[in-house]
């Protein structure tokens, strides 16, 4: 029997909506150089896109995002993946469908920058400072 998430996951490939089909036609197969998967089960949840290598949760919000409890449900979500050491970046459906480019562009981009930023060298010895 399949974790709940896992049926979820499988149903939410079928029923994509229009900006993320769109997306993921531009992100599937490293067509960009970065691996991505789409409706990616972590933990309880579902994320639209997912970079495993920039442990990376890309989630494209539609206008129902805005409204009710869903900006503080959103923010829970986003609390739990990065307390979890995933990094969340939220993109309007709207912008997927006016600039479809620059979406991916940035999630090239955001994808390619590291987790933690190397430090610069060890830090000074008692009395260098």
């Amino acid at each position: 029997m399949l974790r709940p998430e896992v049926s979820l996951a499988r149903r939410l490939r079928r029923e994509m909506s229009l900006p993320e089909v769109l997306l993921w036609e531009h992100l599937r197969g490293k067509k960009t150089g970065v691996k991505f998967r789409h409706q990616h089960p972590i933990g309880p949840y579902v994320c639209d896109f997912y970079c495993a290598a920039a442990r990376l949760a890309i989630e494209v919000d539609g206008e129902f995002h805005g409204r009710g409890d869903r900006p503080r449900r959103d923010a829970d979500r986003d609390r739990v993946f990065e307390q979890n050491g995933y990094r969340v970046l939220r993109v309007a459906a709207g912008e997927v469908l006016r600039d479809m480019e620059a979406v991916v562009t940035m999630i090239v981009s955001f994808a390619a920058r590291p987790l933690h930023q190397p430090a610069a060298g060890p830090p000074p010895r008692a009395g260098e400072e």
